[in-house]
């Protein structure tokens, strides 16, 4: 269990790395061209795709961050080597939120970028349907950074696929594999006295 919990704070580290490097390669994108007579200046804020990417991210990010504190601050290396402690009552519906917020957090996540990613490609091919021009043909630069942020956004989708995946193990080995959504049975160890006891008589 230990190796889990180094696993899930590993994979919370990479995921806040990538996140973060993601909201700032979209979000500090600017690039100005001399375009007929005219200074034009393309940034994020021209998509609302990418505004709402960046949003996402910056969210899902200080999730992570705050799940990887508290995992640290409330000892998850010791809750690990006591199992027993952990199918008391609240360890279920703690461990059913952060499962849940997980899963939500791959989901928003994972549609921001797809709905970017869209987006920008109707920028890069162009639309004459809608008279949208070929940015990327001017704005080589500021494409190319765009697609950067969109790549770390998908790693970092990756990363919280995975630790769903581990938020499903703390879960679910909670429950008996015998019983449907039944809690496995408290066992606590006999007092040392007792034991002292046993082996005297």
């Amino acid at each position: 269990m230990k190796m889990v919990v180094v696993a899930e704070c590993g994979l919370r580290v990479g995921t806040v790395v990538a996140l973060v490097l993601a909201a700032c390669l979209v979000g500090l994108d600017s690039q100005t061209k001399y375009i007929l007579f005219l200074d034009k200046t393309v940034t994020y804020k021209n998509l609302n795709s990418l505004i709402a990417l960046v949003y996402v991210d910056i969210a899902a990010a200080a999730y992570n961050l705050t799940r990887l504190v508290l995992t640290l601050l409330m000892g998850g290396y010791r809750r690990s080597r006591s199992p027993s402690s952990e199918t008391s009552l609240n360890a279920p519906i703690v461990s059913w939120g952060c499962y849940f917020l997980d899963q939500m957090g791959v989901y928003v996540t994972f549609v921001a970028t797809l709905a970017a990613l869209q987006q920008c490609s109707l920028v890069m091919t162009g639309q004459k349907e809608l008279q949208w021009l070929k940015w990327c043909n001017k704005f080589t630069r500021f494409c190319l950074q765009i697609g950067g942020g969109l790549f770390c956004s998908f790693i970092a989708c990756i990363l919280m696929a995975l630790i769903s995946f581990i938020s499903g193990f703390h879960l679910f080995r909670l429950y008996s594999p015998t019983r449907f959504l039944r809690l496995k049975e408290i066992t606590t160890p006999p007092p040392a006295t007792a034991t002292v006891k046993t082996l005297f008589n």
